[in-house]
């Protein structure tokens, strides 16, 4: 086989950093690999070489596979606008909003797009490392399943079946979703991963021994917790934060419901000198020296959710006080007087107040801005890389104090007179070791250091491979794809 499939008993079981590190470990033996997932429900998403969407855990696990991300890896991407409805982006490009149960009836066409994109990448790719959404044991979503045993069965490969033990209930899920398959599926899966074990391995022992003789199946192997460990969520926000200095400062970041590329902050989370809170709703935020307002899927309900826990008067007072206040994307909108949406793109049409806090406005259009860019900030000239993903156009005053200019010579983003506020429509800008530290020492930060956030995911990455070589029957994976060990 050319191919190997990693399902999970539920969601976050382990899926994403287990074709990570399979990826990182395949390509250290000098094997040309590639990751893949068929349906992705995310609001984190990275743009690709060649100009489209996917799923941030997918161009993570490029990167553990040496390459750089291609819309083919993930090409049914779905972006939750609201709790019934999603942005269906096909191969890369956004091209209808749908409700969930609409989508069922859509799926025989997402399926000539998944297997489209993998046949493209089985030809050009020595292994394709395929990752599953949620788990296949979901009775409701079994018709049409293009994610999980659906797609397995479409190319005929092989399954490993992980399940996270800190949830409890390990050999429940393990047998429980293998029993609830049928035949065809139940021979398909090889193999079981137990994943985030801490403690003594022996102890489990009888209870391997049972679901091995229970399911006729073999453990793989027990992967162990890993300490500190990070790696880009694929969806939910992840609050860890590493040691901190004595002197740091202080970011706070509202979380709205439509929240999207959080992962712009990890680079901060894990910064020694910043110390990040996400503040939930109903919870009063801390004394900050930064506020910044992240992405958004629905901007306008977003800030109309903001106006309802009191934000206006919140940052009112943080700038009074000497705070500084930067939005990023869908937060860089917020931050002007008006978002006007004519077509009715993210609910009925019309125009929404914005803080008022940038002179702009900013009109949403259906066709989206996708683009990975190198720019230099306008603080100290220091150059910064990052991404583009959105659906509007900003004009105003304040465009004349632009916040970086682009490679290609066009400004973005803007600051406001007193400088205190800022906003960008580029992802990522905290990726960056020199423009990351002029970022913070513009927030208040003294002697601000440099941290590689590219060489911090490769070590996690590297960690991640580290483990599947230590503590996973490679001989067995290896041979599933007709590989020698």
């Amino acid at each position: 086989m050319s191919t190997l499939m990693i399902q999970g008993t539920t969601s976050d079981a382990g899926k994403s950093t287990l074709v990570a590190g399979i990826c990182r470990f395949l390509y250290r033996r000098g094997l040309k690999i590639a990751p893949f997932k068929p349906q992705n429900m995310a609001l984190n998403s990275a743009v690709t070489v060649d100009g489209g969407e996917i799923g941030r855990a997918q161009a993570v696990q490029a990167q553990a596979a040496g390459l750089t991300p291609m819309v083919d890896m993930n090409p049914v991407l779905l972006k939750p606008n609201s709790e019934t409805g999603s942005q269906v982006i096909i191969q890369g490009k956004a091209v209808t909003e749908m409700e969930a149960r609409d989508y069922h009836a859509y799926k025989p066409l997402a399926k000539t797009a998944v297997l489209e994109s993998y046949r493209r990448l089985s030809s050009k790719f020595r292994h394709v490392i395929v990752e599953g959404a949620g788990s296949p044991a979901e009775i409701n979503l079994r018709q049409g399943d293009i994610a999980n045993m659906g797609f397995a069965e479409e190319v005929d490969c092989p399954v490993l079946l992980v399940a996270d033990i800190e949830r409890g209930g390990v050999f429940a899920h393990l047998a429980g979703t293998t029993m609830i398959l049928s035949e065809s599926e139940q021979n398909r899966v090889k193999g079981f991963v137990i994943n985030r074990f801490r403690g003594d391995v022996t102890i489990l022992e009888p209870g391997l021994d049972w679901l091995t003789a229970y399911t006729g199946k073999p453990v793989l192997g027990v992967l162990p917790y890993l300490v500190g460990f990070h790696l880009e969520a694929e969806d939910a926000i992840d609050r860890r934060q590493s040691d901190k200095e004595a002197q740091t400062l202080k970011v706070t970041v509202p979380v709205t419901p439509r929240i999207s590329n959080h992962t712009d902050f990890d680079p901060l989370r894990l910064n020694p000198q910043v110390e990040v809170t996400f503040v939930r709703p109903g919870q009063e935020p801390p004394p900050a020296d930064l506020v910044v307002l992240a992405g958004s899927k629905s901007v306008r309900s977003d800030l109309k959710f903001l106006r309802s826990e009191g934000w206006p008067e919140r940052l009112s007072r943080h700038l009074r006080y000497g705070g500084k206040l930067l939005g990023l994307c869908g937060g860089y909108q917020m931050l002007g007087r008006v978002i006007k949406d004519p077509l009715g793109l993210e609910s009925a049409p019309g125009d929404s107040p914005g803080l008022g806090f940038l002179d702009l406005e900013t009109t949403l259009e259906p066709e989206k801005q996708l683009l990975n860019a190198k720019a230099t900030l306008t603080l100290e000239n220091k150059e910064v890389t990052g991404y583009e993903i959105h659906a509007g156009v900003t004009t105003g005053p304040d465009l004349s104090r632009p916040f970086l200019t682009k490679a290609n010579g066009e400004p973005d983003g803007a600051f406001s007179q007193d400088n205190q506020v800022a906003g960008t429509y580029l992802h990522g800008l905290f990726e960056s070791p020199e423009g990351a530290k002029t970022i913070l020492t513009w927030a208040g930060l003294k002697q601000a250091k440099t941290l590689d956030y590219h060489q911090i995911r490769e070590r996690e990455i590297n960690r991640l491979a580290d483990l599947v070589e230590k503590h996973l029957d490679t001989d067995f994976i290896l041979a599933l794809l007709g590989e020698k060990s």
